[in-house]
């Protein structure tokens, strides 16, 4: 019998039918959340029961939403008294079923996708007719004090009510509760009494229990139910300056945020980038944070202001005393600064680091905060000799906070470089309150309270992190570790740090020190603070101190069950049913298992980001061109291509390592046409592919002049293409077109530009600027700009022996996930497996041979040669043909 899908989420969990469900098709007759917090310590079990009431069975999909901070520790199925649990195993184990699975013809079902602060996770069943099945879901998460409270999200979104809805949490602490309030888009006045909050010194539970009407009625409610979040905020009394320390079955974790401390005078310079890529709506928004920042400066801090591209933009060269007149003029300096050429994130940041070292001040506080949003393509562009640079010029003296804007930045670059410098990174997510996020960020390190905080535990073992920079106002330090021999009597702790001009030391008292009577919480809370932290080590190491790292966090997600970026979950079914892998997803990746792809020995898969998941191409970052997809962002079906010698041929001739070019030519060319077949030299161009984690990037040739579709935008009725020189080796286009609309068309070679306009045609061949209903266009000496909405466009004109050639930069890629094209894909992820006679470079768990070699970067105003591993085209372009050839341009 054929069985209809029914895909369930009610954001924690999503029901739907494909097709038109009817009424009594199914029922979610029973829908709990239940979160405990238990010394700060979240754990949230989420249970659904879902009744099948057709007389044909049906695949019920669970769907469910949950913190990124956490970790997924257990799930399983229960349906005709059997229990299928999911078993937390290494990833390799995991792929290894996967495959197994796939060879009997049986898909991937679970698509992993991240947002600002949710990631989600999915898993299907099959439910037979009149038959019920019951699904359990429990992570873990610690909460993060940020501005004097924590805060528990849960997120849910039904696509209609359901009769027994319930959320249930209950806070316990071993100390007073100062505050509990419940927040979040839920928290209506249409749901108001179905919120029920009860607050007494240790403990607080927060009831939500909507009826049917209820949720069809609140603000964010309506037939298909609530969509929304509720938060529960609080924060607890803190009686000595050490805080409280718990201990239970030889393990403690400590608690540390004193609040009776002056505020320590900082000195803070801004690193703003205000390369072309900042263009538009995010130029604006970073101009409004700032003016917002410098309001809040204290007259006893002293700030600087940077602002960069390929040059240094200064307000002052020196740290300036915050005064009411300085922060006046400073303002003028931010509303003045504008959008416009390249990168040089190196020179900037050396520059704000330079600043603070000739300022010091006793008794003060250092910070240096750096936006950016795309990667260094100027000056210094090798990330590795960046991070160099600038750890040795910092020199752990304070710390450095890198805010990444939007996601053509190349974030992990950003985090290692924070992390070692005693740091953190932030996403600032292009959206309206990209101004709040920036000032949401400085106000959490707006007021240091103490530096060169120490944490000693004498009696202690195996602990987390220590040493902390800086503490900052309405935040915390927590700690972790064991008790050597479970010996309570000898454990003291102790925190030593500077305040103002002193040295302050907190040591034990009978009050700090409580024992916990959950069994086995605080062995947990250790577990996921080493393993956070692990993973934050293993980033910065190489060799074996990095495989030393990565295998202790192994070992504890696996002993915990946590399902982390070393760990999967396998999700164990009924038999005949599919099997299933939840991975822990990275930032704006989607990390399933992949399919392999026996024509051409590459690895695929099927996912897109879910909806609500903005699907946007992280390609645009600076006119990288072309770039590969990154591990799990395929489209379904999604096959390779290599690119044509001639728009009609049915393959596309790419040379891999430069020996196999002609043989590739030659055998190209007799499957197109066996007139063509030639010994003469082949034309090619070399293209540089930017790459997640190494300085080294990848190249590849593509052979002959063929039209390529560069960026189409349907939404906006954008279509850009390019043809390539056919006559000069490794140049570039000869002439790129941009259409707008049906009825604008632009011409752009290397002379000049040619504007069509209905029947109208003018041409422009000197520098000038023209402006047509929604899109500019501005002809310089060396590059063309191109301003349609929310893109921007540079096409530089270069020349080589003798000969003129084009090459497009994407400077800001547009907002809506309608775009394909070369300008549109994605980085790619690949690690070095062989350095030898014969080099081989690993993407997901394909290997392939690659070459030494070099390549100009045309993408920078005055290219230079780089070192590059040149590999096939056809092993990094996952795209289908009719993406990329274009018939005419």
């Amino acid at each position: 019998m054929e069985r209809s899908v029914v895909k369930l989420l009610c954001g924690l969990l999503l029901l739907f039918a494909t097709g038109q469900p009817k009424t009594d098709d199914w029922d979610i007759y029973s829908f709990h959340i239940n979160s405990t917090v238990t010394s700060r310590y979240a754990t949230t079990i989420i249970t659904s029961r879902v009744a099948n009431r057709m007389n044909e069975s049906k695949e019920i999909e669970f769907h469910v939403k949950i913190p990124k901070n956490a970790f997924i520790s257990k799930f399983k199925m229960m349906m005709d008294g059997q229990v299928y649990e999911g078993v937390v195993k290494t990833k390799e184990q995991a792929q290894v079923q996967y495959t197994e699975a796939v060879s009997r013809g049986q898909s991937a079902g679970i698509v992993s996708s991240v947002g600002r602060t949710m990631e989600e996770f999915k898993t299907s069943v099959t439910v037979a007719a009149h038959k019920k099945v019951t699904f359990e879901l429990t992570y873990e998460e610690l909460l993060k004090r940020t501005h004097g409270k924590y805060k528990l999200q849960i997120h849910t979104r039904p696509t209609r009510p359901v009769q027994d809805f319930k959320m249930d949490v209950h806070i316990r602490e071993k100390v007073d509760i100062s505050f509990v309030d419940v927040k979040g888009g839920l928290n209506t006045k249409a749901l108001a009494n179905a919120i029920t909050k009860t607050h007494t010194n240790k403990q607080a539970w927060v009831y939500f229990h909507p009826t049917v009407d209820q949720q069809k009625t609140c603000d964010s409610c309506g037939e298909e139910g609530m969509n929304g979040d509720l938060v529960i905020v609080y924060d607890v009394n803190r009686e000595n300056g050490l805080g409280d320390i718990m201990t239970s079955d030889g393990y403690f974790v400590h608690h540390f945020a004193p609040s009776d401390l002056p505020r320590i005078p900082k000195n803070v310079v801004f690193i703003i980038d205000q390369s072309g890529s900042m263009h538009g709506r995010k130029m604006a928004q970073t101009r409004t944070a700032l003016v917002h920042i410098l309001n809040d400066l204290a007259e006893d801090d002293f700030f600087g202001l940077i602002s960069f591209d390929s040059a240094i933009n200064y307000w002052k060269r020196e740290l300036i005393q915050a005064t009411g007149q300085n922060l006046e003029q400073a303002k003028q300096f931010v509303l003045n600064i504008r959008d416009r050429g390249a990168t040089d994130i190196n020179a900037a940041v050396l520059e704000g680091a330079r600043m603070l070292n000739v300022h010091p001040r006793e008794g003060s506080a250092s910070i240096l905060i750096l936006l950016t949003d795309g990667d260094p393509t100027t000056g210094v562009t090798n990330i590795n000799t960046i991070r160099s640079n600038v750890k040795q010029k910092i020199a752990g003296k304070y710390p450095l906070y890198c805010l990444g804007f939007g996601f053509d930045v190349n974030f992990e670059f950003l985090k290692k470089m924070s992390l070692e410098n005693n740091g953190v990174a932030r996403r600032i997510y292009e959206d309206s309150d990209a101004d709040l996020q920036l000032k949401g960020f400085y106000d959490e390190v707006a007021t240091p309270l103490l530096t060169d905080v120490t944490m000693i535990y004498v009696g202690g073992a195996n602990l987390t992190q220590t040493n902390f920079s800086q503490y900052y106002n309405g935040s915390e330090i927590v700690v972790a570790g064991e008790i050597i021999d479970n010996n309570v009597e000898i454990f003291t702790p102790q925190v030593v740090a500077i305040s103002t001009r002193q040295k302050v030391a907190y040591s034990n008292t009978n009050s700090s020190v409580g024992s916990l009577d959950t069994k086995g919480l605080l062995q947990r809370v250790w577990a996921y603070l080493k393993v956070k932290q692990l993973l934050e080590k293993e980033l910065l190491l190489t060799g074996s101190e990095k495989n030393n790292a990565k295998k202790e966090a192994l070992e504890l997600s696996l002993k915990y069950s946590f399902v982390t970026p070393l760990t999967s979950m396998v999700v164990t079914k009924p038999e005949g049913e599919n099997t299933e892998v939840l991975y822990k997803p990275k930032e704006r990746g989607n990390l399933q298992p992949e399919r392999s792809t026996k024509a051409h020995g590459r690895v695929s898969n099927s996912g897109r980001p879910s909806v609500g998941h903005k699907s946007r191409k992280l390609g645009a970052r600076i006119g990288s061109f072309p770039q590969s997809l990154p591990v799990g962002t395929l489209r379904k079906g999604a096959r390779i291509a290599s690119f044509p010698l001639t728009p009609q041929s049915q393959s596309l001739p790419v040379a891999t390592p430069r020996k196999d070019i002609s043989k590739v030519m030659a055998v190209q060319r007799m499957k197109t046409d066996s007139t063509l077949l030639t010994t003469s030299a082949p034309v090619f161009h070399r293209f540089l592919m930017k790459t997640v984690n190494y300085t080294l990037p990848l190249c590849f040739d593509v052979i002959g002049g063929v039209n390529l579709k560069l960026l189409h935008h349907p939404s906006t009725e954008l279509y850009i293409n390019g043809v390539f020189d056919s006559t000069t080796t490794n140049s570039g286009f000869k002439k790129i077109v941009i259409h707008v609309g049906a009825d604008h068309h632009i011409e752009v070679d290397p002379e000049g530009i040619s504007l069509r306009h209905g029947q109208s045609t003018t041409r422009h061949t000197g520098e000038d600027r023209i402006t047509v209903g929604r899109f500019t266009v501005t002809r310089l000496s060396n590059e063309t700009e191109f301003a349609d909405v929310d893109v921007r466009l540079s096409i530089l004109l270069h020349r080589k022996d003798g000969n003129n050639f084009l090459w497009p930069v994407l400077r800001q890629s547009p907002s809506a996930g309608d775009t394909v094209g070369l300008l549109a894909l994605d980085q790619i992820q690949y690690e070095v497996v062989q350095q030898n006679s014969q080099a081989k470079v690993k993407i997901t768990d394909t290997e392939t041979d690659v070459q030494r070699s070099t390549a100009f970067d045309y993408r920078i105003n005055s290219p230079t040669e780089v070192d590059c591993w040149l590999i096939a085209a056809d092993f990094v372009i996952p795209m289908p043909l009719r993406e990329i050839i274009v018939a005419q341009l």
